[in-house]
């Protein structure tokens, strides 16, 4: 089920169901803000790696054509991602709910 965005808050938060039909759809991109040991240990399938502590120096590599969605393991770090992007000026982002960690236990696919 998809969650509605806060009032307070600069971007979407979304469920996992929500953030794997938004990944099949090919229309979203993926950025794990987690370390890269965690990365390694599997992450969401097309997700592309920005630790958390590099987000404002790679703005750069954040895509503008579509919808973002941060993951890291259970959606704090992605949510102070989505903030420090709306602080860059993104507006098309969404924080996963639940992530990496429940995206596993849901049995949904994973990359190595």
């Amino acid at each position: 089920m998809q969650q509605a965005r806060r009032t307070t808050e600069p971007f979407e938060r979304i469920d996992l169901d929500e953030a794997k039909k938004r990944i099949e759809s090919g229309e979203v991109a993926v950025i794990d803000v987690r370390e890269p040991s965690e990365y390694s240990g599997g992450h969401v399938p097309g997700a592309v790696l920005i630790p958390l502590n590099t987000v404002l120096r790679r703005g750069e590599e954040i895509p503008k054509d579509r919808q973002v969605l941060f993951v890291c393991a259970v959606g704090q770090r992605s949510a102070l991602a989505s903030e420090m992007a709306a602080a860059m000026g993104f507006t098309n982002i969404a924080n996963v709910e639940g992530g990496t960690e429940g995206w596993k236990k849901r049995g949904f696919p994973v990359e190595y």
